[in-house]
């Protein structure tokens, strides 16, 4: 795979972005649990908590609980959390599992290529990122969110209060 990175990135064909806190997301679309096509963009005016993660993860386990915490806390003030899942395809029926056992409240994306970790270049999962409403990235996160990240919650609020 990192040869082809190399080579695509060498022909200038590639479509990967290493996203920097303080820069615009780039475009970003995947499907619902429906079949329907969502992307970020389509988020613009929002603050979005985007969270990549998988069934198989422990991590991503040990953090929902507090991803659900953040959306009772923040989702009045308008933060909308996307939890996009890159199990494969033929994992549909554990996805939802997954979800309704983790009672996950907020809205859940699927990317069963796992085109998000190549598009953003990311090392793992989970990684979660902060936009802003203006589609600008103000906090990203490889690893399990916690309970006692203050580095989010000031960023959280910075974003909700459009400050």
């Amino acid at each position: 795979m990192l040869a082809a990175l190399a080579l695509a990135s060498a022909c200038g064909t590639t479509d990967t972005a290493r996203v920097d806190i303080g820069q615009p997301m780039p475009e970003y679309r995947a499907v619902t649990a429906t079949g329907d096509s969502v992307a970020l963009s389509a988020r613009r005016g929002k603050v979005v908590l985007l969270n990549v993660w998988a069934t198989w993860c422990h991590p991503c386990r040990t953090e929902i609980p507090e991803l659900v915490e953040l959306n009772k806390k923040y989702g009045s003030r308008g933060l909308e959390i996307i939890g996009v899942s890159v199990d494969a395809a033929s994992a549909d029926s554990d996805v939802q599992g997954f979800v309704k056992e983790f009672a996950m409240d907020y809205t859940i994306w699927l990317d069963p290529e796992d085109i998000i970790s190549t598009r953003f270049l990311l090392v793992g999962v989970p990684t979660t990122f902060l936009i802003d409403r203006e589609g600008i990235l103000r906090w990203r996160k490889t690893g399990p969110v916690m309970p006692s990240d203050t580095v989010l919650s000031n960023a959280l609020e910075r974003a909700l209060s459009g400050s």
